[in-house]
């Protein structure tokens, strides 16, 4: 006799879900499922009355565990959304078991941000978190880093009151317009919740500034991370150097994504390097494609991958600056293959082993090479000016009285420019 399923679901079934009478045709058996541990309605699109229906079941739902709730709000109304995700969100609020959230491909922006606030500031049981193309943008960015923040202090306090509380382990928030803008706020969260697994913040137009920010003061605290994919967004020498300062620590990490980012020549030997000192022996793939890295930094990595990654599998390089007849790339190809052989076993995914086709590579030239040694140069001499702006920031600076205040306010007044 085959398991009784514990999971309902409306995925793709394309309903346009309005009134109650719409929504009960369809949830019937939803009704009668106590034990229902998943939910998936994506693929739908549901109006404020159907969710109000909704809500009130699910929050009879005291077992679910995962609520896939991704595309739901397609052809809506920007002022219909808020009410209807508050109706859902807010019954998922009193499920003790509900670790996983999907919200993927649902416009919320800053106009709609705030039931997702109110539930991801407050859900200690939340485990993980997925948010993909949501047209967030920076300030709504912030609202929900800042939502996490306040998680953690819910699970500190849940845990001193000597309840069981799990990590948030996932978060997965891509193709949102972040931006560098939001950073600040993303490093406190991720500082906060150390004991995140699998981070993915993919397209989201985050510069070398915010970048750095984000894996020094953020994501190195989070000395367990299994999966990282910072992928599309900008790097250059400024995030590369803060990389390759921080990821020596992340003993656990399996995978890394740092693929069309911009790491530039030398950020690429930077990288290199820095996962040739051995703190990395799990990492098993590595997303480099598209970083203009040269035959120095490919040399860089393939030495490391002989001597300091025995787990890796699978790196990416193509759309990068060098020959495909490089010996680096040769070694390469027999190291990996070799590991296939060895550790694969009997069921092989091809697709997990190897390097990727490298039909899209460039051949380094001078001028490149000066363009970008021009670049390197200019962001060095930033980095060392935001240095010198957070220092002078922190040192004690005596206030002028009122009046000299007002007569320089005055002076800059008068001042055209």
């Amino acid at each position: 006799m085959a398991p009784k399923t514990k999971v309902f679901s409306l995925e793709g079934k394309g309903l346009k879900l309005d009134t109650k009478e719409d929504v009960e045709v369809h949830i019937k058996a939803l009704r009668e499922m106590d034990d229902v541990e998943e939910i998936r309605l994506l693929g739908n699109t549901l109006g404020v009355e159907a969710c109000k229906v909704l809500g009130e079941v699910l929050e009879t739902k005291k077992l679910l565990q995962i609520a896939n709730l991704a595309d739901i709000f397609t052809g809506r109304l920007l002022n219909e959304i808020p009410q209807a995700l508050s109706h859902l969100l807010t019954s998922l609020l009193t499920l003790p078991n509900l670790h996983t959230v999907n919200l993927n491909d649902n416009a919320f922006g800053l106009n709609t941000q705030a039931p997702l606030v109110a539930f991801l500031s407050s859900h200690v049981p939340l485990q993980h978190l997925i948010l993909n193309n949501n047209g967030l943008g920076p300030h709504a960015g912030i609202l929900i880093a800042d939502a996490l923040s306040a998680l953690h202090a819910k699970k500190e306090e849940a845990r001193k009151a000597g309840k069981q509380v799990p990590d948030l382990e996932t978060v997965i928030c891509g193709r949102n317009r972040l931006e560098n803008g939001s950073m600040t706020a993303w490093a406190k969260a991720y500082s906060l919740h150390t004991g995140v697994k699998e981070v993915k913040m993919v397209q989201n137009g985050i510069r070398q500034e915010g970048i750095s920010h984000l894996l020094t003061d953020g994501l190195r605290h989070a000395r367990g991370i299994r999966v990282l994919d910072l992928q599309d967004n900008t790097f250059t020498i400024l995030g590369a150097k803060a990389l390759a300062t921080v990821a020596p620590g992340w003993t656990e990490i399996q995978e890394l994504g740092v693929g069309d980012s911009l790491l530039s020549a030398k950020g690429g030997v930077a990288v290199a390097n820095a996962l040739a000192k051995g703190g990395n022996k799990k990492l098993e793939t590595l997303r480099l494609q598209y970083n203009d890295i040269t035959a120095k930094g490919l040399e860089a990595f393939t030495n490391a991958a002989k001597k300091a990654l025995p787990a890796l599998k699978k790196i990416e390089l193509n759309g990068n600056k060098f020959s495909e007849e490089d010996q680096s790339i040769m070694i390469l190809r027999e190291l990996l293959e070799e590991r296939k052989e060895k550790l694969a076993g009997e069921v092989i995914m091809e697709d997990d082993w190897g390097l990727d086709s490298l039909s899209d590579l460039e051949d380094e030239s001078d001028e490149e090479t000066e363009e970008e040694e021009e670049e390197e140069e200019a962001e060095e001499l930033r980095e060392k000016l935001l240095e010198e702006a957070e220092e002078a920031q922190e040192e004690p600076v005596a206030q002028e009285d009122d009046s000299e205040v007002d007569a320089v306010a005055a002076k800059l007044a008068k001042t055209e420019i």
